[in-house]
């Protein structure tokens, strides 16, 4: 038996997320499901996990239909949802962990604590483990914390397990331990569909695997015989050739922005020179350090840095902007926008002072700033007054990026954290449009993405980021997009490079 999705479609308003996905599971295999972010791998999770309900379509396991489910019908029903961010309580022990929802209780009432401790030992030795059930999640590494979720799972007899880019945020050894679980898994004859940017992890693991773009189900096949290469130009959706070129930058450009021991929390040192004109991708998997770089660089760390030459102290977000370097953060709804503020207000607010007379603000001025570059970032519907959470995706997104623009010629870095994450193709084009014109106003940009297509899209230069160091640097002009997402799983960890 085991999973089998019919034509599961999921809308949003105007966007299809999921569109017509068939899929197959049997119960003792593994299902690797690729795609860029955006492509509706997290949108199948939630069908099946009841966060969210399909709008057509049918999911069974083992031959029962799933339908109207809710988390906790989805558990009920034998599905199990491991997601990046663990869903553990790590002020509760292991055991507790394990019974959360359904513990055992003596008379209705007081819960059998030496019940649960008994089952949760038994439920770990079976996955190798000898973690102790009494033990506080809290003071468990990341590796055993995702090993608690799968006994979990198995606890609650789960059939098909869910892995949400499960060892994005394992280090190497931990990783490997995790794979081999897996397998062991498999062999108890559970369901897995497992979710990952990994293509390496495919080829040992998955029996077949399956890839999504823009919410449609684009390839899939057995394992036997594909290598990293197929899977990366499945999910770059080319076997050959390449994006059309960015812009060239202009010949022996000046340096804008010099960084050097660029250093944080999981990242770096890092030295880094951006010249004007130039758009440099960092390229890294989830978990990588990419993004890191970029709020370093923004919100301070240990660093010296110039900006056209001329030494700056940054080490916040006030004194960056006034350096003249801005960020617009990957998470848009939560860290970027207000979302029940007008588009007006969430475009302007970084420059009211500027636009005003004293403390008096100027409506009449804001609503012209807010139309210039509304129409420079061909924001739809240009209206001023529509709240920022009633616009697309892709609109928000230019929405946030309007809010740097509003600098002007103050504006000379641009950080920019996923740049069309969940955006599409048409709004895509258009906001690499914008990027392309700021750099031609003489500004750097420096962008991270783990989308081969956008680095060659977007980038004259690209920067292998791992474990929060740069790895390797290329010239985009001569690569493709297998060439790329290949480098980026195989790139060799000694060939650190510290400075680019």
């Amino acid at each position: 038996m085991g999973l089998v999705l019919q034509g599961l479609t999921k809308r949003y308003g105007a966007t299809l997320a999921l569109d017509g996905v068939d899929l197959t599971i049997p119960s003792g295999s593994v299902h690797g499901l690729l795609g860029h972010n955006g492509a509706g791998k997290s949108t199948l999770i939630k069908c099946l996990g009841g966060a969210t309900s399909p709008t057509a379509g049918t999911m069974e396991l083992d031959g029962q239909p799933l339908v109207d489910l809710t988390p906790r019908r989805a558990i009920a029903s034998g599905v199990a949802v491991i997601y990046q961010h663990l869903s553990l309580v790590g002020n509760l022990s292991v055991a507790d962990n394990l019974f959360l929802g359904q513990e055992v209780r003596s008379g209705g009432v007081l819960v059998h604590a030496r019940h649960q401790r008994e089952a949760a030992a038994a439920t770990l030795a079976e996955l190798g483990s000898s973690i102790s059930p009494r033990t506080l999640v809290r003071d468990l590494p990341i590796g055993q914390r995702q090993l608690v979720e799968v006994a979990k799972a198995l606890q609650r007899n789960a059939r098909l397990l869910v892995l949400d880019e499960p060892t994005a945020s394992l280090a190497g050894d931990e990783a490997a331990r995790l794979v081999e679980l897996v397998e062991r898994l498999r062999e108890r004859g559970l369901a897995i569909l497992y979710v990952t940017h990994l293509l390496a992890e495919v080829t040992r693991l998955a029996d077949r695997v399956s890839t999504l773009r823009d919410g449609k189900q684009v390839f899939e096949s057995d394992m036997a015989g594909l290598t990293t290469a197929d899977l990366a130009a499945s999910v770059s959706g080319r076997s050959a050739g390449r994006p059309p070129a960015p812009p060239a930058p202009p010949a022996d450009p000046p340096v804008v922005l010099r960084t050097r021991r660029l250093q944080g929390r999981g990242m770096g040192p890092v030295d880094l020179d951006l010249r004007a004109g130039e758009v440099v991708a960092l390229f890294g998997l989830v978990g990588s350090g990419r993004t890191r770089i970029l709020e370093t660089l923004y919100r301070g760390g240990t660093q010296e840095t110039e900006v056209d030459g001329t030494p700056v102290a940054v080490g916040s977000p006030a004194k960056s902007l006034r350096a003249g370097i801005c960020l617009v953060p990957g998470d848009r709804r939560t860290q970027g926008l207000f979302g029940r503020l007008s588009a007006l207000d969430n475009s302007v607010f970084g420059v009211l002072a500027s636009l005003g007379r004293g403390p008096v603000r100027s409506r009449a001025a804001e609503r012209r700033a807010f139309t210039d570059v509304a129409r420079h970032v061909a924001l739809r519907p240009l209206v001023p007054e529509l709240p920022a959470e009633n616009f697309s995706g892709g609109n928000q997104q230019k929405v946030l990026i309007s809010r740097s623009l509003q600098q002007g010629d103050r504006l000379r870095v641009l950080l920019l954290d996923e740049p069309t994450q969940g955006v599409d193709v048409g709004a895509r084009a258009e906001i690499y449009d914008v990027v392309h014109r700021l750099a031609a106003r003489g500004a750097a940009v420096l962008f991270a993405t783990n989308e081969a297509d956008e680095v060659l899209a977007l980038a004259h230069r690209c920067l292998v980021v791992r474990d929060g160091r740069i790895v390797e640097e290329l010239d985009v002009a001569d690569l493709q997009p297998r060439d790329l997402v290949v480098r980026l799983h195989d790139a060799p960890a000694h060939q650190e490079r510290n400075s680019a």
